[in-house]
This record gives C-alpha cells, sequence and structure tokens, in this order.
C-alpha cells in the first residue's frame, strides 16, 4: 500500500468524502473537482472523524450507510451528529441516501446536516453541491461577518 500525502494550501477548497457505494463515491469526487475542491476520501469511521478534526473541510459529503449495515450504524454521522457546532461549523456537510428527499429541510435539520440528497438524483450532484454550500453560505453569513468584526477588534486591542 502506497501513502500518498496531498497537502491543504492556504488556497485550497478541500472537501472529505465517506462512501461505501463505489459509484457514488466516483460521481462525487469528480462533481466536486470539477467544482474545484481538494478531495480526500475516508476509508473507515475513524479516518473520516480523524481527518474531519484535523482541517477545516469546506464541504464533507456522507453516504447515510457508510461503512455500516444500518443507518445506527454509521459511527462518521453518528460523531458528526453529537459534535460541538463550534468544531463543525466551517463545512457544509451533505448526507446521501436512499431513504431522503432531495433538500427536505426537516429531514436535514433530523439528521443535523446541512442538506440531505435522495441518490438517485446524483447524476445533479455537481449542482446540488453548489446549491447546498450556496445556501449554507448564505445563512452563516452574518456569523462569519460577525466574527470578523470581533477578530479585528480583538486584534486592535493587543
Amino acid at each position: 500500500m502506497t501513502n500518498t500525502f496531498n497537502f491543504i494550501g492556504a488556497n485550497d477548497k478541500p472537501a472529505l468524502l465517506a462512501f461505501s457505494t463505489p459509484e457514488w463515491l466516483e460521481a462525487s469526487k469528480a462533481a466536486l473537482e470539477e467544482l474545484g475542491y481538494k478531495v480526500h476520501t475516508a476509508a473507515t469511521h475513524s479516518d473520516f472523524l480523524i481527518r474531519f478534526s484535523q482541517i477545516h473541510y469546506q464541504v464533507a459529503i456522507v453516504e447515510e450507510l457508510f461503512a455500516a449495515n444500518s443507518f445506527a450504524e454509521n459511527l462518521a454521522l453518528r460523531g458528526l451528529q453529537t459534535m460541538p457546532m463550534s468544531q463543525r461549523r466551517h463545512a457544509t456537510i451533505i448526507l446521501i441516501g436512499n431513504s431522503f428527499q432531495t433538500f427536505t429541510p426537516l429531514q436535514a435539520f433530523q439528521q443535523s446536516v446541512h442538506a440531505v440528497i435522495n441518490s438517485s438524483e446524483v447524476f445533479l450532484l455537481k449542482q446540488l453541491i453548489e446549491k447546498a454550500v450556496a445556501d449554507n453560505n448564505l445563512f452563516l453569513a452574518s456569523l462569519h461577518e460577525a466574527q470578523g468584526r470581533a477578530y479585528a477588534t480583538a486584534s486592535k486591542e493587543e
């Protein structure tokens, strides 16, 4: 097994994928690369959670049955759901699976993610990712603006 190092630079847009279905993984990877993201793929639940905690990914996409036989066994998703918001606010988190209706806000809220996508719509993934990221950026714009002002004020006082 060869270890490849894929460093993240200051101008990179990192994305993290957690899939068990190879076709969905390839579709997600292709869509993200087309959108200019530098894509990392997690092989296990612990790999996903370690990577997510170490890098501020802009997008994270998780399959509902990633390395699991049932939804309840998806430890990567459970880890995200129990993580404090301050540790995951940097990423737009998307959940893909058969049991969702694409962009249903209540289903996304129930799963503590930004967007859910039905797997039958993977062929539209590039556009769906763009929409999810834009919606999340718009939703958090005032928070990021307030954080920027607070940081600038704190820097001036030092």
